[in-house]
């Protein structure tokens, strides 16, 4: 079994690596990092042109996993993405030729241009690293993590994620604007090329998997689990809620809080872990009331006003 320190060490070359590409996003480098040590997928929304698509390659070349890109698109199909079984003349049989989906990390590209059916195609993918294709299932490659990203102001010509959809994606992240000082360092860095272009792994996809293995031993004490069982509960309990996050959620609530521990060379999870990764793994999951849609409020003010009003584990009412 993997150190937690040598553990630690491989994490932070992951993220250092990264930041030689994306400036700035400190957080969401280390919370796009906890979701791959934790298992999970990760959903990016943004506006165009902050750096999703980079971000998603730059995770996968520093990992040294298979990639894969779809461009998601209204006439994609879910053949497109699983794979299709082809008729072989020679053999008088068919042959399966899998579909891009059969990779490490996969970068779905604008999710919510494709239609509900094709989006679907990737929930079993999602939730048990595996396809079916005409009745036979096939395994996926082990680590496997799913990358989306998705344009929040386009409307036309989009689809809407479906709730099971959202759910199975472990956190969703925002990148934002760079700082003036981050945009001139942007331009700085790509005057004569991309620095993408230069990158180079600093893991291996054994690595990966041996991060989860010690993530799952970071120990989280019976006063946190608690406490990330309550915040989950919350949710349901919001009058501006209708329906609130699942059990699926206090897994990812907790496994996310392990890693960012990880992430950060400790063996333990203190509730600080818990609350920085709240907003990221709760908030997508929230289904609002109308009341709530129609006041502009969102599922990250919700989170904020739950963390203010739950006690901390080790602190004074």
């Amino acid at each position: 079994m993997i150190q937690i320190e040598a553990a630690a060490t491989i994490a932070g070359a992951l993220a250092a690596n990264i930041k030689r590409v994306i400036v700035g996003n400190q957080h969401a480098v280390e919370q796009g990092l906890v979701a791959l040590i934790a298992g999970g997928h990760l959903l990016i929304e943004d506006v165009p042109g902050v750096g999703k698509t980079t971000f998603a390659k730059s995770l996968a070349i520093s990992t040294g996993c298979i990639f894969k890109r779809i461009q998601f698109v209204p006439d994609l199909l879910p053949s497109d993405v699983m794979g299709v079984n082809v008729f072989n003349q020679r053999s008088g049989d068919f042959e399966f030729r899998p579909g891009p989906i059969m990779a490490q990390v996969v970068l779905a590209d604008e999710i919510n241009r494709a239609p509900p059916k094709t989006q679907a195609a990737l929930l079993e993918a999602m939730e048990e690293q595996q396809i079916t294709v005409d009745g036979v299932t096939y395994p996926l490659p082990d680590p496997f993590m799913v990358i989306a990203t998705l344009n929040p102001i386009e409307y036309q010509g989009t689809f809407s994620l479906p709730e099971a959809q959202l759910d199975r994606f472990m956190a969703r992240i925002h990148l934002g604007y760079a700082s003036k000082e981050e945009e001139l360092t942007i331009i700085a860095r790509q005057e004569r090329g991309h620095p993408i272009e230069e990158l180079e792994a600093v893991a291996s996809p054994e690595q990966v998997v041996l991060l989860r293995h010690a993530a799952s031993e970071v120990q989280v004490e019976a006063s946190v689990r608690d406490y990330i069982v309550s915040l989950v509960r919350t949710t349901r309990e919001h009058p501006s809620v209708a329906y609130g996050a699942s059990h699926r959620a206090s897994l990812a609530l907790f496994r996310a809080a392990r890693s960012l521990a990880l992430l950060r060379g400790r063996e333990y999870v203190i509730p600080d872990d818990v609350k920085e990764m709240t907003s990221p793994v709760l908030a997508h999951r929230l289904v609002l009331t109308v009341e709530a849609r129609a006041r502009n409020i969102d599922g990250r003010r919700i989170i904020d006003e739950l963390l203010r009003s739950l006690p901390v584990p080790g602190l004074p009412r």
